[in-house]
């Protein structure tokens, strides 16, 4: 039970000074003027003054309310190092029985585990929502048990109570790292890209080394080693040998008596991409699909076209004087011979022979395809003449070889079975919603995957690899009708898109590929495969351990299945002859990129209120109580401050002055005043 007077005025406060001010004028005159009664005349305007105030006695029924004590205890990846979790657990557990002991007090034991993804401790996060939910007023004190290494210290809430922490770790920690700057999501392919590596030592570091050796293996390869500075940046040269992605490790040899190695490495994954895409388009005569080639080819930013269109062939004789025509000679040896290795990709749009090429030229493509080059034939009429291409020495690479007939008809293109697996033709748009073609030239397959088919099924698209190069042949001219909008049109952008970047070998549409699509530790495995069955991949983790998955046809020829890795690393996937690597997690867990205990992040939120830091390894410091705005910390003891809070349960009010006796009080005192004044 409490008991308050307060005041409750039955007029407004400024009436009442008012009124009160003309009281104190009136008593002054009234001594000015030497009436003998101004004394009472004051005691009954105190009376009346008082009584306007409306003084009240309120009691009140109070329950008191516990003080509540928060511990933070950090589970993040970084207390596993050392010993520190079983310090934490200790220090908890004596600190826990301390409070306990306390009378009216109550604990909150709160663990703080790693953020989603790679967003480290959320420390700030937790403490914010813990005090959310408790009142404010009740919070004597916050202990936070960790290392010190929270990632969220610019969301730290206002305290409402002194804050202590409580340090785990060693003074005698160190610890080596590795950290990759500047690593670019792209790179161009067989051209240096220089990556800043620095090995940093933090913590009690002892007397070693100033040289690290330094670890380098792309795609799991073997790795390659250079020794490094520590403590400075190095600039490290690095060369991307493929398209797509490549894994990159870098890593560094645990060093005698370092905290952990688990920053000693870092994953880099860097799609390469080549810098420019190189195409020779050579027309042997002018045509409405010619225009299609060069729209779709010169659309691509990534691609530097040369085109060629035979306007005027040697055996055209018009009478027109050599040196009067305004034709660019067609630098023939220039570029099937000096320059033809610079070409990603060679196009032969309704070629035939006239000359223009000597067959040694065309056996120089030859020889280009089966060292890694690409060849497009859009065959027209002229295929099945004598003069035909087929007829020289481009013969041994092309997939097919015509029947010596042209068929001028109606027709709609088809995709294959095979060509729904492929990734140049596969997810095209129903063949029912395209335009017709109206000429095919009839050839017999020798070799390579019909993807797609014309009249009475014969081939009309064959795609084919030979050597290290790869050869397409289109049977038809015709193409362009879809660009045209003929009976609807159809995806001829999209078609010949995927062509020419099947031929150049992007990694995206390879037919026979084994690749990963990762998020954080997740991994989605696929298996891209113009077979129907295939078998389990093969997974090798970073800790050595191997396990078979097996896997589900999601579309045709496309199989997936989806894995979660139980750590950050290199993982290694393998089913039949493919290979691929993979890295899951970022470059550098950020739990582990600072090591070393501190409280350094804690200190703005400890000194306003006073709080202290201990080193667990020290000893538990006892627990006190201390009053607000004093020291809540000392050696070898920290402080809890007491809130008192309490819980009205009833309050009761009554009035001090009754109205009768208000009454009778200033009646008495106003007729004395009277009366006094009367006997003078």
């Amino acid at each position: 039970m409490t008991g308050t007077i307060l005041f409750d005025p039955m007029i407004p406060w400024p009436i009442l000074i008012g009124v009160a001010v003309l009281s104190v004028a009136g008593v002054v005159l009234a001594l000015w003027r030497g009436l003998s009664g101004w004394a009472l005349r004051g005691l009954a305007a105190l009376v009346l003054l008082a009584a306007l105030s409306g003084p009240v006695y309120q009691i009140e029924d109070r329950a008191p309310l516990t003080d509540i004590v928060v511990m933070l205890e950090d589970e993040s990846a970084s207390q596993g190092l050392s010993d520190r979790n079983q310090q934490t657990a200790e220090a908890a557990e004596t600190l826990a029985a301390a409070i306990e002991r306390r009378d009216n007090t109550e604990l909150r034991r709160i663990t703080v585990p790693d953020g989603d993804g790679d967003t480290g401790t959320q420390m700030m996060q937790a403490l914010a929502d813990v005090l959310a939910e408790e009142p404010r007023a009740r919070v004597a004190g916050i202990l936070a048990l960790t290392d010190g290494r929270t990632h969220d210290i610019d969301r730290a809430p206002g305290l409402p109570a002194p804050m202590h922490v409580l340090l785990t770790g060693r003074a005698d920690d160190w610890d080596r790292r590795l950290i990759v700057r500047n690593a670019p999501a792209f790179a161009i392919i067989d051209e240096p890209i220089t990556l800043t590596v620095r090995v940093e030592d933090s913590g009690a570091v002892p007397l070693v080394s100033p040289l690290a050796t330094l670890s380098i293996s792309v795609d799991g390869a073997e790795a390659q080693t250079v020794d490094v500075p520590i403590g400075q940046d190095f600039e490290l040269p690095v060369t991307l040998p493929h398209g797509g992605r490549n894994v990159i490790q870098f890593s560094v040899p645990l060093a005698d008596g370092e905290l952990t190695d688990r920053n000693n490495s870092a994953l880099i994954q860097m799609n390469g991409v080549r810098d420019r895409l190189r195409v020779l388009l050579v027309s042997g005569e002018p045509h409405p699909g010619g225009r299609t080639w060069r729209n779709l080819l010169k659309s691509d930013s990534s691609v530097d076209l040369v085109h060629f269109t035979i306007l005027r062939p040697p055996e055209k004789q018009d009478g027109v004087p050599v040196d009067e025509l305004s034709l660019i000679a067609f630098p023939t040896r220039e570029l099937f011979l000096e320059k033809i290795d610079d070409f990603d990709l060679i196009i032969f749009d309704r070629y035939k022979r006239r000359g223009i090429l000597p067959a040694i030229y065309l056996d120089n493509v030859t020889n280009y395809v089966a060292d890694g080059g690409a060849v497009l034939v859009a065959a027209g009429p002229d295929f099945a003449t004598a003069d035909s291409i087929y007829r020289s020495p481009l013969a041994p690479i092309l997939p097919a070889e015509p029947t010596a007939r042209v068929i001028e008809d109606r027709y709609l293109p088809q995709v294959t079975d095979l060509g729904e697996r492929h990734p140049v033709t596969t997810d095209l748009d129903s063949a029912d919603v395209w335009g017709s073609w109206l000429r095919q030239v009839d050839v017999e397959p020798r070799s390579g995957h019909t993807v797609m088919t014309g009249i009475d099924d014969r081939p009309l698209l064959v795609l084919d690899r030979v050597g290290e190069g790869r050869v397409a042949l289109l049977a038809s001219d015709h193409a362009w009708l879809w660009s045209r909008g003929y009976e609807g049109g159809g995806p001829q952008l999209e078609l010949l898109r995927r062509l020419a970047h099947w031929m150049m070998k992007e990694p995206e549409l390879e037919e026979e590929a084994l690749f990963a699509e990762t998020k954080g530790q997740t991994m989605t495995i696929i298996r891209r495969t113009l077979s129907e069955e295939i078998g389990p991949v093969t997974v090798a983790r970073p800790d050595g351990e191997i396990l078979d998955l097996g896997l589900t046809e999601v579309a045709p020829g496309r199989f997936e299945t989806t894995y979660y890795g139980p750590e950050v690393g290199l993982y290694r996937l393998t089913e039949g002859s493919r290979e691929a690597v993979v890295g899951l997690g970022p470059a550098a867990p950020r739990e582990f990129e600072q090591t070393i205990a501190s409280a350094e992040l804690f200190e703005p939120l400890i000194q306003p209120l006073r709080g202290g830091v201990f080193r667990i390894e020290d000893g538990i410091p006892s627990v006190r109580s201390v009053r607000e705005g004093r020291p809540a910390a000392g050696r070898g003891w920290l402080g809890l401050t007491p809130r008192g809070a309490y819980e009205t349960r009833d309050v009761t009010q009554s009035a001090l002055l009754p109205g009768w006796l208000v009454l009778l009080l200033a009646s008495a005192l106003l007729v004395g005043g009277w009366l006094r004044e009367g006997q003078r």
